[in-house]
């Protein structure tokens, strides 16, 4: 019975909405894997989007609760944030979205 209710929790999404002054894109991209490559436990899963021709982007990251997201703020992770800092226009827009549907592409 546990193994379903497992099944039936969501998980999390931290979605954060963000422009980069002009040319700084790949500068935050990798940036962005470096921050990312620093969590653990709860991790899902994460996605960067950018706006064709553009520096604006979309973060993703999947989490399995948010009590996870938070204990994988090591202080690598908060040093790697603020070196980003200095490349947004202005601060991102950030939310936390519960993953209501998930739909896989069919196996062939």
């Amino acid at each position: 019975m546990s193994e379903f209710l497992d099944f039936l929790r969501n998980k999390f999404a931290y979605v954060a909405l963000g422009e980069f002054k002009p040319g700084k894109f790949e500068e935050a991209k990798q940036l962005y894997e470096k921050a990312v490559s620093t969590y653990a436990e709860g991790f899902q899963g994460a996605y960067l989007l950018q706006e064709p021709g553009t520096d604006k982007g979309i973060a993703i990251i999947l989490w399995k609760s948010i009590d996870q997201m938070d204990t994988n703020q090591s202080e690598a992770y908060k040093a790697i944030l603020k070196q980003m800092a200095h490349l947004f226009v202005k601060p991102p827009d950030t939310a936390f979205y519960e993953v209501c549907s998930e739909i896989q592409p069919k196996q062939e």
